[in-house]
């Protein structure tokens, strides 16, 4: 096996379990921001307004975390600096 072909294999198998981990921790973490909402809301009905924004400014945030892992590993698949590295000598 060419050292290419290695680091397509290592950099394929590494952009398969970053997007796992950053999709799931996002989702885990979003489940429990709403679970919290939820527990707040009915807890506390008359706050809904502010608990409501509060929730979906977090949600946002949690969410960009996820599309930037999806970014890193687009990168890592299809312009993988540690190849151009190899042709480049």
């Amino acid at each position: 096996m060419s050292d290419m072909n290695l680091i397509v294999l290592l950099s394929t198998m590494a952009a398969v379990v970053g997007i796992a981990i950053g999709v799931q921790l996002p989702a885990l973490a979003m489940g429990r921001a709403i679970a919290s909402a939820l527990d707040a809301l009915a807890r506390q009905p008359e706050a809904e307004k502010a608990i409501m924004r509060s929730l979906f400014i977090g949600l946002a945030m949690i969410e960009s975390l996820a599309i930037y892992v999806l970014v890193i590993v687009l990168i890592v698949l299809f312009r993988n600096p540690l190849l151009e590295y190899l042709i480049r000598p």
